[in-house]
């Protein structure tokens, strides 16, 4: 469904998800953000980095290491993205890194959602594996509305969503 949006439903559903986003609980207070760089009709995240930046928030970035886990890396606007064995853009190597523990709200892509905080990944897990028992980030899913389902299964190591972030408004996942 999301490959299938045009280019200015797209455009439009990334502004219109940062005005939703400004309205989580901790936003105001967060100084550490991760994001993703959009792919494969993914919402785009930049508008919403470029909120966090007026906001003088600290922005990271996934990068995907050799034990298929993540660690997040400083988005700088001046630096150059490499793109790593997936075809994704990441910060350099010298980009200072952020312990996940110490990030505050991690922003997380999705292909499907739904209302209890499951969410279906492209599937390789490395967003579960590198946040299995951690506590403290908000995690928020980004998705086009169209992407909700009735429900994910799930696994012992699926992760569950405190919010889903669409288009068109703010889920809160929270039992």
């Amino acid at each position: 469904r999301r490959q299938a949006l045009g280019a200015d439903t797209q455009r439009l559903a990334a502004q219109a998800l940062t005005g939703f986003v400004v309205r989580l609980p901790g936003w105001p207070g967060a100084q550490r953000i991760a994001l993703y760089v959009a792919a494969d009709g993914e919402i785009d995240p930049g508008p919403l980095a470029a909120q966090a930046h007026t906001q003088g928030k600290q922005l990271f970035l996934p990068i995907i290491k050799s034990d298929n886990s993540l660690t997040f890396a400083a988005w700088l606007t001046h630096d150059a993205l490499l793109v790593n064995r997936y075809g994704i853009p990441e910060p350099p190597a010298h980009a200072r890194r952020c312990p996940v523990t110490d990030l505050d709200i991690i922003f997380l892509p999705l292909v499907g959602w739904d209302a209890r905080g499951g969410r279906l990944g492209m599937g390789g897990g490395f967003y579960d594996r590198s946040l299995s028992g951690v506590t403290g980030p908000l995690l928020v899913g980004l998705a086009h509305s169209s992407q909700q389902v009735d429900c994910i299964p799930r696994e012992d190591w699926d992760i569950s969503l405190d919010f889903i972030a669409t288009e068109a408004s703010l889920h809160c996942c929270q039992e």
